[in-house]
Parts: structure tokens; sequence; C-alpha cells
């Protein structure tokens, strides 16, 4: 027959005084009030044969027992805690400093356009934004590229109406600008821009920077200048701008412009096609047709613009050979960049 609550209290107590380790309590508590053989429980299921007149008053005394049971084993547990173990790892010491969490860094594109923003700023230049859903107007027509112009093949749009689109460069960000501001303007477009190409050096949305100057007397010198300013800042003051003639509508005359090669110094290496320069974009003086768009006298004033892939010096300042890499948030990746 199983002994009286009073009994197992006795005997409960004295061993749980004893108890040392974590192993000991469970020993404790499996014995006590475990599912299947506990002393508490055989207790609990005795009630049943007792008579009628014991039975409330042992119910009632077993159950306290439990609560008992229950209670001690928490607070010895809680103690064993904060007690520095004969064995294994030391103790928790509530008194040293919480491990602080992991700080976020930007991504690198992110940190790279707006490396680029603050240099032009330091230049004089104003940072301007506009939609990514464009007209056609504002994308096409009013740079000098009307319908049917071959240069629409060159830019793989994104069309979401006839007259609507997914803007494939931020120059429209200049038209909005001229439209709404009279010269002399400096300023820069960076942003999202989405053109139908998918491989390692190219992706569906990528970032660009625009630039564009407008006053009197604006010449392909002060472009070239400030474009040399601007990559030897960027790659290091031993970097060399080369300017070679090309074709854009909305520039007459226009030209792409190339660094020598940060990797092999201008030498020859794989990077370049042994060439010894990196392409960078394209830049021109503005074509008197942009002007007339924008209600700007061609006779009056000049500018010049140019446009830089912001993934691009991504992808040369930190040897990235796989331009995907930068757009699937892969921590093992993003994580090389914290330092720099």
């Amino acid at each position: 027959m199983p002994r009286s609550p009073q009994e197992v209290r006795d005997q409960f107590d004295q061993e749980i005084a004893q108890a040392s380790t974590p192993e000991d309590l469970e020993r404790i508590r499996v014995r006590y009030i475990g599912r299947k053989a506990g002393l508490v429980r055989e207790l609990l299921q005795s009630l049943g044969s007792l008579p009628a007149d014991e039975r409330a008053g042992m119910g009632k005394e077993t159950n306290l027992l439990q609560a008992h049971v229950t209670q001690r084993l928490s607070e010895a547990t809680r103690t064993l805690a904060h007690q520095a173990p004969t064995t294994g790892k030391p103790a928790l010491d509530p008194t040293l400093p919480g491990r602080l969490p992991g700080v976020g860094l930007g991504h690198p594109i992110a940190r790279v356009e707006a490396w680029i923003q603050e240099l032009f700023l330091e230049m004089g230049y104003s940072v301007e934004d506009g939609p990514e859903v464009e007209t056609d107007f504002h994308n096409f027509e009013a740079l000098n590229i009307p319908p049917h112009h071959p240069a629409r093949d060159m830019q793989d749009t994104f069309y979401l109406s006839d007259k609507t689109l997914l803007r494939t460069h931020t120059s429209p960000v200049q038209i909005r600008t001229m439209q709404s501001r009279q010269p002399p303007l400096k300023i820069i477009a960076p942003g999202k821009v989405f053109r139908r190409d998918s491989d390692i050096t190219h992706s569906p949305m990528f970032h660009q920077v625009e630039g564009l100057v407008v006053a009197e007397g604006i010449s392909l010198a002060d472009l070239k200048g400030t474009l040399g300013y601007f990559c030897r800042r960027i790659f290091g003051e031993s970097v060399r701008l080369r300017v070679r003639p090309s074709y854009f509508p909305f520039v007459e005359p226009g030209a792409e412009y190339d660094v020598s090669c940060i990797l092999c110094g201008g030498e020859g290496c794989r990077s370049c096609g042994r060439t010894g320069w990196l392409e960078m974009g394209g830049c021109g003086m503005v074509h008197p047709a942009v002007f007339e768009a924008v209600g700007y006298d061609p006779e009056r004033w000049t500018g010049f613009a140019f446009g830089l892939g912001i993934d691009r010096i991504v992808m040369l300042k930190y040897g990235v050979h796989d331009i995907r890499l930068l757009f699937e948030n892969d921590l093992r990746f993003l994580s090389q960049f914290q330092d720099g």
C-alpha cells in the first residue's frame, strides 16, 4: 500500500536537500511526480480504493504534496542555475554586460552610390530624383529619340502601355529638371533603371548616375576635366582617362570614356580584355534638339551630359565578377564588405 502523503513529503525534502546537480533534480522529479511511476501519482491513483469518508481528506493532502514538490523543484532549479558547478561550463554571471546584436551595414551598391553623391555635392552639383515609371516623351522623345528611331532597340525596354514604361536610364530626370528650372544648373540623377538584359555583367534592374551641366560657354574641355577628376577620386590619382568618339542621340558630339585598368595598371589583363582600358560610360555635349524640347535657347546655352553605372563601379572596386551576386541578398557574400 502507498505510503502516506506526509511520509512521501518527508522523504522528498531529505532528497532534494542533498541534490547538487541538474541531473539529481531530474531523477527526483521523475521519482515523485513522473507521469508513469511517480510516488505522488500513485497516491492519487489510490484514492479510489479508500472509504468515502477518508477520500476527501487524503485527496487534499495529496494535492498539497504535489504543489509542494513542484514548487521546491522550481526553486532548486533556479538556485543551481546561479551556483558555480564543480564541472562543466562556468555559471551564468548576471553582472556581466549582455552580448551586443550584430550591426547591419549598407549594401555595397548603396554605399558606392552615397560616395558618388558626396563627391559631386563637393563639386557643387545638386542631386535630383524622378519616377521610375516614365512617359515615352521623357524617356525617349525629349532626348531626341523619336518613334521608330533605331536607338530604341538598344534599350530593350519594359513597356507598361503604349506611352508608359520602366525608365531605361535616369536621363528623364534631366528633362524634368530642365522643364522646371532655368540655367545655369549642375545636377546628377542617381537611381534604378530597367532593361531586358540578364547575364554575369548585366541585370534587368541596375543603378545609374546621369550628370548634366548647362550654362553659357560650356565646352568639351569642361566635360573631360570633370570626368577626369571624378575617375581619379574614385580609382586613385594614377588612373588615366580616355575619351573616344561614339554616338548617342541626345548628345552631339558624343563619346564614350574609359579608365586605365585598375587591376593591371593599363598593362593588359583578362579583366580588361588585354586592352589596358575599362569602359565607364557615355558622354557628350547636349544636343540642341534636347534644349529645344525643354524650351532652352540652344544659341545661348550649352551643356554636357554623362552617364555611369554604379554597379559597374562596385564590381571594379571590389573585384566582383558576377553582377547577380549583388542582388541575391546572400549574407555570406555581403558580409565581406563590412570594412570597405
